[in-house]
C-alpha cells in the first residue's frame, strides 16, 4: 500500500491537471476536467480547511548570479570593473580580511586597471542594524556607480544593503526588511552591479538576493531577501579561504550543509501560499523544486564527503575545492529554494547569545559572545528532521544514505519503515555533527529549558522561513509555536 506521504505529494502534483494561470478560473477548470482525481483533490482541500482565497502557487523561478571559478580569478576583477566603464567602485571587506590575499589580490587588479576606488574595511562580523547603517551612510555620501565585496556571508551581505540604500536613498532600513519584523517593500528600482569575492565557503551569498542582520533591540536576526540584490558575478577563487582558521571552515561548511537539507526538504513550491497576483511579486525562496533540488543533493553529498576532511586538514586542497563549489550549489539550491526551520531557529540562538549565556565559540578572532552562523543552524538539525521527516519520508530516507554512507538500496535504509526514518536521520545527524567537534545542543552553549520560550519567540517572527517548513507552512492556521517548542526542547542536548 503507497505511504501517506506518496499519496500526498500524488495529490498535489495533479494540482496541475488543472491551468492555475493567474489569467484561468482554476475553480471552473478543475470542474472541466471532471476526473476522480480532480474529485478526489476538491475533497482534500476542503478537510484541509484551507483559508478562502488562498491559491496555492503553481510555477517557480531560478535566479542565480554569474559565477566564475578558478584558482587566482580575483586577479580579473579591475578588469571586470573596467570593462564595465566603472565610475567608482565602493570596496567592502572586513578588518581581518583587509591584511588577507584575498583583499591583496583585488587592490592590486583594480590598481592595474586604474579602477577608482575606496575601501570600508570595518564591516563586522555577524553586522547588525547600526553597523549596516554605518556602511550604509559612508556608501551613500560617495555615490559608487560599482560594488565589490570580498570577504564571508558578513561583508558580502552588508555590501548587498549598502548597495541597495545607496539607490534607494532616502529609504529605512525597516522598510525592505521582510516582514512582519519590516515592511518587505518590493524592489523595483535597478540596483549597482556587485561582483561579490567569498572567502570562506559557506554562506553561497555571492549567488543569492539575501542579506541577513542581527537587530540587537529585537534579540534575533533577520533579513532582506529580493532576488535584486543579487551579485552580478560571484568570483569563487580556490586561493582565497587558505587563511580560513578551522573553526571557520567548519562553521561556514555547517551553513553548506543546512542549505542544502533545509531546501532539499521544504514544502514543494505548488504547497506555498498565497500564489502570487503578479509575477513581479513572487519571492526569492519559493520551496522545493526539481531544479533546486538538483543543487542542493549535490551540495549535501559533497559536504558530507569533504568538510570532516577540512576539520581534519585545513590545507587539503580538494576539499577545499570541493566546498567552495558545495558552498556555490547550496546557494543556487536554497536562494531559490529557501530554508526553513534550521535557519529560522539560528536567529534568536545567536541573538540572545549576547545578552544570556555569552558563549564566545573556540577558534574566532573577536572579543565579543559569538555563536557563529553555522554553528547556531546546527544545534537544532537532529531535531529539525526528525520532526520533518514524516512529511516526505523519501526525501529524508535518501538524506539517510547520504549521511550513512550506504545506497539507498541497503536493506538497512530500502526496509526501514517511514515512521523510523526520522529517528535514523536524528542519529546519523548527531554523529555527523559529533565527529566535527560541534556543541551537543543549546545547553552546551549555555541555554537551558528556561530558555527555550524566549527562544521560540524570537522565532516565530521568521515567516519568510517558517511558512516553508513542512508541517508548519502547508498547515492551514499553523504557526508552529507547539512544534518549536518541542524542537527546542529536544535540541537541548543529544
Amino acid at each position: 500500500m503507497a505511504s501517506r506521504s506518496s499519496i500526498h505529494r500524488l495529490m498535489n502534483a495533479a494540482r496541475h491537471v488543472a491551468c492555475p494561470c493567474h489569467a484561468c478560473n482554476s475553480t471552473t477548470t478543475a470542474a472541466a476536467a471532471g476526473s476522480a482525481i480532480g474529485t478526489m483533490m476538491s475533497n482534500a482541500r476542503h478537510m484541509a480547511a484551507q483559508p478562502k482565497n488562498q491559491d496555492k502557487e503553481y510555477a517557480f523561478e531560478i535566479a542565480a548570479a554569474n559565477l566564475r571559478f578558478g584558482e587566482g580569478v580575483t586577479r580579473e576583477v579591475g578588469m571586470d570593473f573596467a570593462n564595465m566603464g566603472a565610475r567608482k567602485v565602493g570596496v567592502f571587506t572586513d578588518p581581518n580580511v583587509e591584511k588577507l590575499l584575498p583583499m591583496k589580490m583585488a587592490r592590486e587588479s583594480l590598481d592595474a586597471s586604474g579602477v577608482s576606488y575606496e575601501v570600508f574595511n570595518t564591516v563586522a562580523v555577524e553586522p547588525t542594524d547600526a553597523s549596516w547603517k554605518e556602511a550604509i551612510d559612508w556608501a551613500r555620501k560617495h555615490d559608487f556607480s560599482h560594488f565589490l565585496a570580498v570577504g564571508g556571508g558578513s561583508v558580502m551581505d552588508t555590501a548587498k544593503a549598502a548597495n541597495l540604500f545607496t539607490v534607494y536613498k532616502d529609504s529605512d532600513l525597516f522598510d525592505f526588511i521582510n516582514a512582519p519584523v519590516g515592511k518587505g517593500l518590493p524592489i523595483t528600482e535597478k540596483l549597482r552591479p556587485l561582483i561579490a569575492v567569498p572567502t570562506t565557503a559557506g554562506t553561497g551569498s555571492e549567488t543569492t538576493g539575501t542579506a541577513i542582520l542581527d537587530i540587537p533591540s529585537r534579540n534575533f536576526k533577520t533579513g532582506i531577501a529580493n532576488r535584486a540584490l543579487k551579485p552580478m558575478l560571484g568570483i569563487v577563487d580556490t586561493l582565497n579561504t587558505d587563511s580560513c582558521p578551522t573553526a571557520v571552515h567548519i562553521s561556514a561548511g555547517l551553513d553548506v550543509l543546512f542549505h542544502s537539507m533545509e531546501s532539499y526538504t521544504a514544502i514543494p513550491y505548488y504547497e506555498r501560499t498565497p500564489r502570487p497576483s503578479n509575477p513581479k511579486l513572487r519571492p526569492a525562496y519559493q520551496g522545493s523544486n526539481p531544479i533546486s533540488d538538483v543543487f542542493s543533493l549535490w551540495a549535501l553529498r559533497e559536504t558530507v564527503k569533504y568538510l570532516p576532511r577540512i576539520a581534519k586538514d585545513k590545507h587539503d586542497k580538494e576539499a577545499q575545492r570541493q566546498m567552495l563549489l558545495a558552498a556555490s550549489f547550496a546557494g543556487i539550491g536554497f536562494g531559490n529554494g529557501g530554508v526553513h526551520l534550521c535557519h529560522a531557529a539560528s536567529y534568536p540562538i545567536s541573538g540572545l547569545n549576547k545578552t544570556g549565556p555569552k558563549y564566545k565559540h573556540p577558534g574566532y578572532v573577536t572579543d565579543k559572545p559569538i555563536i557563529p552562523h553555522g554553528v547556531s543552524v546546527a544545534l537544532t538539525g537532529p531535531a529539525v528532521f526528525k520532526f520533518t521527516a514524516p512529511s516526505s519520508p523519501e526525501r529524508h530516507r535518501l538524506a539517510l544514505s547520504i549521511f550513512s554512507g550506504l545506497p539507498e538500496s541497503d536493506p538497512s535504509i530500502s526496509r526501514l519503515p517511514n515512521q523510523e526514518v526520522g529517528k535514523r536521520l536524528y542519529d546519523e545527524i548527531a554523529r555527523f555533527l559529533d565527529g566535527l567537534g560541534v556543541p551537543r545542543g543549546l545547553k552546551a552553549v549555555g541555554y537551558n529549558q528556561g530558555d527555550v520560550q524566549r527562544l521560540v519567540e524570537g522565532t516565530l517572527p521568521q515567516r519568510r522561513v517558517l511558512d516553508l517548513a513542512p508541517g508548519i507552512g502547508d498547515v492551514a492556521g499553523e504557526d508552529g509555536a507547539e512544534h518549536l517548542t518541542k524542537i527546542m526542547e529536544d535540541s537541548l542536548e543529544y
